[in-house]
């Protein structure tokens, strides 16, 4: 008689468990990624590498079982690969608006929940060479995380070696900062857990987060202020949602132009992407007729909480911030400088360990103190940003070059708008998913990054070089053009 291995089962994490139960028909909880290879590549090859790689990672074989008293990962001892790794065709000549077609109905079609929640589908012809659509549930791990697991399919060099070397040479610790930051956790954990239990009252009277406040600690001062945010004004970015998504992606920016560009203002890449992304929104509100004239809407950021060659242990150890994006500021300059600003009060800040902390709490709480406590922080912004560097030299998988790629973290509660950004090989690049009912047209949207960029870096060639530049650079500048006009 054949002996039957014993089924492992282990514990999910309060943060994954918050992460697999925030899934709704309206914002799945996936990530989804599309990569772009210059060579085509053929199943078989691609099947080899998720066996010996991705499957590497134990936990990938694993699928969720959630009940009253928790979610689990338990072994799935019916797993088929074929079943996970797919192959596809894009319609008709199959160009860029098939493939980005393709990926939003992808990114809007739900996991099978019987099975490990990840699929890989090739398309092994597109533009010359093939493409690789990812979906990965995000109780798995987040975005950091699963861009390393990601990476770690590639090599440096065409010729495959028995494993990934690349993180020998891109990934490094930022020990010291993350250590500084998972301090608090425990303590904002603690503190999730006593302010979800009345998050019911907070709910109907935000306005009792002045006693947090008053409660004392830096904890206590973060939780309360980010309560008494204000909900994001309406505009045609939020609104009720629907069941189906729509992404894009724009031409890539040259990296080092952009790095010139936060020389000139002194302030970070992540600044002027942050300030582009902006302008590129303030655009296309302009063009649905919205009145924005000292419009602020707010985005939930991403915060790393560990060392970032730490990320391929998998999970969720990231906090969320509140930014502020400018839409109603016309002056380039100025936007940028007050993105800048919001980013530099931030840092300061310990909001992302207290969103870390109640999330925690959320992946145990009862659904009905889940949904309160996740629709009160939503309507609080309108769009997700993500910015993850990426290796800064070239990447193979199965013998082909890396051409271009892109990744979208899922939008939660009511939500409707990601914006994606990712260095790679020296460029950035840029891409968008939203809800079809508030944003059919997201490369309306895509089509304004490059335009908004190049008005910073033309600022940047007109300043003074020997000086920073300011608002009122731009303002002569825009006098400038209407005497030549």
């Amino acid at each position: 008689m054949a002996k039957i291995d014993k089924v492992r089962r282990e514990p999910m994490s309060r943060v994954d468990t918050a992460w697999l139960r925030m899934e709704r028909a309206t914002n799945l909880m996936m990530i989804t990624g599309v990569m772009m290879f210059d060579e085509p590549i053929t199943l078989d090859r691609l099947k080899r590498i998720i066996k010996q790689r991705f499957l590497a990672y134990p936990r990938f074989r694993q699928k969720t079982v959630d009940a009253a008293t928790g979610a689990i990962w338990e072994d799935d001892s019916d797993f088929d690969l074929d079943w996970h790794v797919r192959l596809t065709a894009l319609p008709g000549r199959g160009g860029k608006r098939e493939l980005e077609r393709l990926c939003g109905q992808l990114a809007s079609t739900p996991l099978d929940k019987t099975k490990p929640l990840w699929q890989f589908h090739l398309v092994e012809r597109y533009d010359g060479g093939s493409a690789l659509i990812t979906r990965i549930h995000h109780c798995y791990a987040d975005g950091i995380a699963l861009v390393q697991v990601l990476l770690s399919l590639t090599d440096t060099t065409r010729k495959a070696k028995p494993g990934s070397d690349l993180a020998k040479k891109w990934l490094k610790a930022d020990g010291a900062k993350v250590a500084e930051r998972v301090g608090g956790i425990n303590r904002a954990v603690q503190f999730g857990e006593r302010m979800l239990e009345k998050s019911m009252d907070f709910y109907r009277d935000p306005s009792l987060a002045g006693v947090l406040a008053r409660e004392g600690g830096e904890i206590a001062r973060e939780l309360g202020h980010a309560l008494s945010l204000s909900d994001d004004p309406k505009t045609v970015l939020r609104g009720r949602l629907g069941v189906s998504k729509r992404v894009a992606w724009a031409e890539p920016l040259d990296l080092e132009e952009v790095k010139a560009v936060s020389r000139a203002f002194d302030c970070t890449v992540n600044d002027v992407l942050m300030a582009t992304a902006s302008g590129a929104l303030r655009a296309y509100l302009i063009e649905r007729g919205e009145r924005i004239d000292g419009l602020t809407v707010r985005a939930t950021v991403p915060v790393n909480l560990r060392p970032l060659e730490h990320a391929r242990k998998l999970g969720n150890h990231f906090g969320l911030v509140f930014l502020e994006l400018p839409v109603g500021e016309a002056n380039p300059a100025t936007r940028l400088h007050r993105v800048k600003a919001s980013m530099a009060e931030l840092k300061t800040s310990r909001q992302a360990i207290v969103a870390y902390g109640l999330l925690a709490a959320m992946g145990l709480a009862p659904p009905a103190v889940q949904r309160t406590a996740l629709e009160l922080f939503s309507r609080k912004a309108t769009a997700v940003a993500t910015n993850v560097p990426g290796p800064q030299m070239p990447l193979y998988m199965a013998g082909s070059q890396i051409r271009e790629m892109m990744f979208w973290v899922p939008q939660t509660g009511s939500i409707g708008v990601g914006i994606s950004i990712l260095s790679y090989h020296g460029r950035v690049h840029f891409g968008l998913i939203g809800d079809a009912r508030l944003m059919p047209d997201p490369d309306a949207v895509i089509r304004r990054f490059r335009p908004e960029f190049e008005k910073l870096l033309y600022l940047s060639l007109m300043a003074d070089w020997d000086g920073v530049v300011k608002s009122e650079d731009a303002e002569s500048v825009n006098d400038a053009r209407v005497v030549a006009d």
